[in-house]
């Protein structure tokens, strides 16, 4: 009996710390198991599942004084995933298993009663915690052997059942180790639709393949049925494969949020999310209690958000998104610490003309009072961060039964990865990959096109047209035109091609 350490990771957003676990078991007196260091309900909770996976694997609880103790003390500890590192702290300090196999091993997993270790959210974020930290080998859940092989630089092995964890520890058996072979992906959502389907709309066409190409943020008005959903759903069969940095950080807040698939190991396309209207604030931009969780805009890191019916949302929600989409990440302060997740993905807002949305305009109904209600919901500050906004037409007989030659998603998505490599060249050294990354600033200082060329922006700015906001965001629209069109520099048509889909009237 006496004092032994194991340890674990606690993950704060998708950065994870390395958790000493300290053991002390003591003969003598009551016996009583104390837990130090911060922890929540669920981690307070895990001294019962602990003892009863202990008793259920074959192994005698020691009858003693058992303090366990999280370093660094101060900082929160939350979750499940400490199970398996505190089975294994009370066992070496109670001489059931020898210290010597397990040091430098961190722990992951969830313990069962009966001794079974369930997977944990966000353990690809906290493997790398552990390289960082300078472990030499992890024990993870069977199940999250493919998400951890991602990872490399430290020995992953799994573990189905504690009790062969314990027979690893004591030398007298074998844990899993990674399966071998290419690394599985997921795929967006709507990865296999075809724009070909969309009937009629070409401004609207157009416009998706310029926000595809620039990563522009789109607004889409119309009535029902004219193929705004569509074409939102499309949008992630333009864009090109996420680079493995980008992988990497998508994943780990997919896993982080606990919606990585266990077949699936690593995130290559854009991810699509599309919240429905009656989603809270905290389930769109993350929260939850004690340490907050990432919401729809944090899984659409690096894809797309689509916000369908985007005047059934209010007001609070939509307004919620203005820090994510000027910033790039949103930052969630709870009682248990402040977290940052990122949140860089594109916004595509989708919404009816008003209340009743008749198939044709002409038959609306409502008040123009009532009209300006309803689109009043998207609030000029949010409207000034699309850089696109569409005007949709229904469609017509010509549209629907004509048979039309519509380019499909494989050559509309070859422009836009000729337009994507053209500005990941040009702003390479700056570290940016697309145009709308790039600061206003920048444009106009470093890159600033003639006064011929930007002669409408200015006299939008002149009468109040146009913000500094929408000035910034035409020119880099113009930029993304000029990418498509192979040109070097923006012109003047297309910096005229820019205004115009901002300007258009669409509320």
């Amino acid at each position: 009996m006496g004092l032994r350490t194991t340890r674990a990771v606690a993950l704060f957003g998708v950065d994870g710390v390395l958790v000493e676990i300290e053991a002390d078991v003591r003969s003598g007196g009551i016996p009583s198991v104390q837990l130090l260091g911060l922890p929540d309900a669920a981690l307070q909770e895990s001294k019962n599942r602990v003892r009863a996976a202990i008793r259920n694997s074959g192994e005698d609880w020691p009858q003693s004084n058992i303090t366990l103790a999280l370093s660094p003390a101060a900082l929160p500890k939350t979750g499940t995933s400490f199970d398996t590192a505190l089975a294994m702290a009370v066992l070496t300090a109670s001489e059931r298993v020898p210290y010597h196999r397990i040091e430098g091993t961190v722990f992951f997993g969830e313990l069962a009663l009966d001794g079974r270790i369930r997977s944990v959210p966000g353990l690809l974020p906290g493997l790398l915690a552990a390289v960082e930290g300078g472990a030499e080998r992890a024990v993870v859940p069977a199940s999250g052997l493919a998400e951890a092989r991602l990872v490399e630089g430290i020995e992953v092995l799994g573990a189905e059942h504690l009790g062969e964890v314990v027979s690893w520890a004591r030398g007298q058996g074998e844990l899993l180790g990674c399966p071998s072979g290419g690394t599985e992906t997921e795929h967006a959502a709507g990865e296999e639709l075809d724009l070909a389907d969309v009937k009629g709309q070409p401004d609207a066409r157009r416009a998706l393949e310029i926000a595809a190409a620039g990563g522009h943020h789109l607004l889409m008005i119309g009535p029902p049925g004219t193929g705004k959903t569509m074409l939102a759903r499309r949008l992630c069969g333009l864009l090109p494969e996420l680079s493995a940095e980008e992988s990497l950080e998508t994943t780990a807040v997919h896993s982080v949020a606990g919606v990585l698939s266990e077949n699936t190991s690593l995130v290559r396309r854009a991810p699509f999310v599309a919240p429905h209207h009656s989603v809270s604030v905290a389930g769109l931009i993350g929260g939850g209690s004690g340490l907050a969780v990432p919401g729809a805009v944090s899984r659409a890191h690096r894809g797309v958000l689509l916000i369908d019916e985007a005047c059934e949302f209010g007001a609070q929600r939509l307004e919620s998104l203005r820090t994510a989409l000027e910033e790039g990440e949103v930052r969630l302060s709870r009682k248990d610490g402040t977290l940052r997740y990122p949140a860089r993905f594109q916004l595509v807002l989708a919404t009816n003309p008003c209340p009743c949305a008749p198939a044709r305009e002409s038959d609306c109904h409502c008040t123009p009072h009532a009209r300006r209600r309803y689109l009043g919901k998207l609030s000029g500050p949010l409207l000034d961060r699309t850089d696109l906004r569409v005007r949709m037409r229904p469609l017509t007989t010509v549209d629907l039964h004509v048979d039309q030659e519509r380019e499909s998603s494989e050559e509309v998505r070859a422009r836009v990865l000729r337009a994507r490599e053209a500005a990941a060249a040009r702003w390479r050294e700056h570290g940016w990959r697309s145009n709308s990354e790039v600061p206003g600033p920048v444009l106009r200082r470093e890159f600033a096109l003639p006064r011929k060329v930007t002669a409408l922006l200015d006299r939008g700015l002149d009468t109040g047209a146009l913000t500094a906001r929408g000035a910034d965001r035409c020119l880099r629209v113009a930029w993304t035109l000029s990418d498509l069109d192979g040109s070097e520099r923006p012109d003047a048509d297309h910096v005229a091609t820019a205004l115009q889909f901002r300007e258009r009237t669409v509320v």
